[in-house]
């Protein structure tokens, strides 16, 4: 598995691509992303997408053409695309706001991530989603702040919720119903974990400069 991070720019709101490349990078473009990557003037390694929203097809050997047409979103091939090229660890920027139903999409790919032992951030305007399934994720001291934990599975069992505002010990959450909203950080190192099952996590942005994840 390569080292880098792979940089991935939707067509959704733009609030920021707060990231510069690094020699063990990739980033890729999903349709009209595209347009946010020219404006901040960085090359996309790999452009994807049926290019209904950018409404032109960009023309270069790194352009992979999609049906309009077919199962999957463009941002998902886009994953699998950084995942095929042997990538861990996915930022995902632009993949919020407008379409209501892609960003339910963009979600559950942070759940596919993670159930392939990979690590995905989605960055939203003034918040970052992340998965984590069968282990344990920890944040450095964050003074306050809301961090919500819903399972994405039917049944995630075996659930610590260590120094935050409100603890939970090998409880069981489901998919039904959100125990684990409108937690808050308490200025501690706090830990999130799950022995069997997938959790979506959303917390402040920035504060995953502070996280370590644990098997």
């Amino acid at each position: 598995m390569k080292n880098g991070i792979c940089y991935i720019v939707g067509a959704g709101e733009n609030y920021g691509l707060e990231f510069e490349r690094g020699k063990d990078d990739l980033v890729i473009a999903a349709d009209a992303g595209l347009n946010y990557l020219e404006e901040k003037k960085i090359v996309p390694d790999l452009i994807v997408g049926d290019f209904d929203t950018l409404q032109y097809v960009p023309r270069g050997k790194n352009v992979l053409k999609l049906p309009a047409e077919k199962d999957d979103t463009d941002m998902s091939i886009a994953i699998k695309e950084g995942i095929r090229a042997g990538y861990g660890n996915f930022h995902i920027y632009c993949g919020t706001g407008g379409r209501i139903d892609h960003t339910i999409a963009n979600l559950q790919m942070l759940s596919y991530l993670s159930e392939h032992g990979k690590q995905g951030l989605l960055f939203d305007k003034d918040c970052v989603f992340t998965a984590i399934t069968d282990r344990e994720i920890v944040f450095e001291k964050i003074d306050s702040g809301y961090i919500s934990i819903f399972s994405c599975s039917d049944r995630s069992v075996g659930v610590y919720l260590r120094r935050l505002k409100y603890e939970l010990h090998d409880a069981t959450l489901t998919n039904s119903f959100p125990l684990g909203v409108s937690n808050e950080f308490n200025g501690t190192e706090s830990s999130i974990a799950v022995k069997n099952g997938t959790l979506l996590i959303s917390f402040p942005r920035g504060a995953e400069r502070k996280i370590r994840w644990n098997n």
